[in-house]
């Protein structure tokens, strides 16, 4: 039996592997960022001693794309330092690391869905501290170890898109969404479980990149278009321009991740994006 220590258990995706964790002949040690600092390198190593950890699943991040414009030496702590010791002591103690990243750490200006190898070229702090964390891990190189690039990422765990559009279509008639940045939405229960799915299968000498998303091509406008659609909320919503709504960070205006190389290593399905968030509406009570 594996013993996987998740960091960040209370956020969007660490819940969602909680929430499945009974599905699976593994035992799991949740924790959040006051039972386990992950900047303290000491404590780290107790936790993975006491625990006699294999697998550490890195869900802890410095989200708030915004605040961190102001905010970048949290946000580097968080997004570089500590994955920097993560990795480290994965290294020291033949420990697999799954460690998990964005589509932020791309410009956006690509006109085809990203492979893993195409240029980094972050455009706000959030994104820089992502790829810094990248990085970090790339050069420690643990065994065994992968890095996972998401988007869009929804749940019904946490704050998140999907939550905002239906309490602003309970409160108000109509909305002005964003139509001009594209990608794909990412259910954090499909995430979850792909990556349960594949960690006995993780063999590899080097840190591999994997990118991971639900299928499919839409704007912030159309997703929010179908939540209101599935929700059956009366509320208009309406395409404005990125430069209409402006924020102290830039979105990449296209972040469409390519992910033939998980599919292929791996052998894993990834649901249609309208099917997942058809699922999280139900398991939310909002499906109507």
């Amino acid at each position: 039996m594996l013993n996987i220590l998740v960091t960040g258990a209370n956020g969007q995706l660490g819940s969602e592997i909680r929430d499945l964790s009974s599905q699976y002949e593994y035992k799991f040690i949740f924790t959040n960022r006051d039972e386990l600092n992950i900047i303290d390198e000491n404590a780290i190593e107790m936790s993975i001693k006491q625990n006699n950890i294999d697998v550490i699943i890195n869900c802890a991040a410095y989200t708030a794309v915004d605040k961190a414009e102001s905010d970048e030496i949290q946000a580097d702590l968080v997004n570089r330092k500590a994955v920097k010791k993560l990795a480290k002591i994965s290294k020291q103690n033949n420990i697999k690391l799954i460690h998990i990243s964005t589509d932020y750490v791309f410009d956006g200006t690509n006109c085809k869905p990203y492979v893993e190898q195409y240029q980094t070229n972050p455009k706000s702090v959030y994104g820089k501290t992502k790829l810094d964390g990248e990085l970090e891990m790339l050069r420690i190189n643990p065994k065994n170890s992968i890095i996972i690039r998401t988007s869009w990422v929804y749940s019904s765990f946490g704050n998140n898109f999907v939550k905002t559009m239906l309490r602003l279509g309970k409160e108000k008639d109509e909305l002005a969404v964003i139509f001009d940045q594209v990608g794909t939405p990412t259910y954090a229960a499909d995430l979850a479980k792909a990556i349960l799915d594949i960690l006995p299968k993780i063999s590899n000498e080097k840190v591999e990149i994997y990118h991971y998303s639900n299928e499919g091509v839409l704007s912030w406008y159309d997703f929010a278009k179908e939540i209101m659609k599935m929700a059956k909320l009366e509320c208009n919503i309406n395409p404005i321009e990125t430069y209409q709504y402006p924020t102290p960070a830039a979105r990449p205006h296209y972040s469409l991740l390519n992910k033939s190389k998980i599919k292929k290593d791996f052998n894993i399905i990834t649901p249609y994006w309208k099917d997942s968030l058809d699922k999280c509406l139900k398991k939310m009570g909002e499906r109507k």
